[in-house]
């Protein structure tokens, strides 16, 4: 008489395995979401990769209230206009985008702060629609248990200005000398203009297309007005 084939325990084992596996990261991932709205994040795997490569960790985190208010709205009218008012996707922004390549012109980014804080606080570099699927349900996540205030908080208290400089505090020490609650209008427009590359520009030695960047950033700030109740 033949026995019956373990082939099928091994599977169904293995499925079971699988799907607690998938549980385990879904509840790892709610809980870091959760946990990060009242803890600061001390490190980000961008950190990390940026330690080992040999550079240095200039990071400290403070309270918004920390942070010269010309910083957030800087970095609003530089990096997502509306960021007070979508719920984490900018899907106005996206077809935006699409429309515009679909007219010939190069396709731009639509990503939002909300996305970008998903991207720093769990992900890793680079791209790929597996990253891109989980940031932008990160940003969602987010910005459902987040109020504004602390989505913005988190953002400039992590964010690379420099190699091995993260957050408003370290870069406002690094780029001019002083704390983040003394920046003026012009330093905060500059830190927010090198954002989308902190690499290649500097915020301390900028050049014109920096210059003109921040200059434009300072007059789209007056231009905003409501769009930025959400972090006053």
């Amino acid at each position: 008489m033949e026995r019956p084939s373990p082939r099928p325990n091994i599977l169904l084992r293995l499925w079971r395995l699988l799907k607690l596996a998938v549980l385990a990261l879904l509840l790892l991932w709610l809980g870091g979401i959760l946990a990060y709205r009242v803890v600061d994040p001390p490190i980000t795997p961008l950190m990390l990769l940026r330690q080992a490569e040999g550079e240095g960790l200039a990071h400290q985190s403070v309270r918004l209230e920390q942070i010269a208010t010309s910083l957030p709205r800087s970095v609003i009218a530089s990096e997502d206009n509306r960021f007070c008012q979508h719920h984490g996707i900018d899907f106005d922004a996206i077809r935006e985008a699409v429309d515009e390549h679909e007219e010939g012109r190069a396709l731009r980014g639509a990503s939002t702060i909300t996305m970008q804080l998903a991207r720093n606080l769990f992900l890793w570099p680079g791209g790929g629609f597996l990253r891109k699927g989980i940031e932008a349900a990160t940003a969602l996540a987010i910005d459902a248990l987040w109020p504004k205030r602390r989505q913005i908080e988190v953002y400039l208290n992590i964010v690379e200005w420099a190699p091995g400089v993260y957050g408003a505090e370290a870069a406002a020490r690094h780029h001019f000398r002083k704390a983040a609650t003394q920046l003026s209008a012009q330093e905060s427009a500059l830190l927010a203009a090198v954002l989308p590359s902190p690499r290649r520009w500097s915020a301390s030695r900028p050049g014109a297309y920096v210059q003109n960047r921040a200059e434009t950033i300072q007059k789209r700030i007056g231009q905003l007005g409501p769009l930025l109740a959400c972090i006053n």
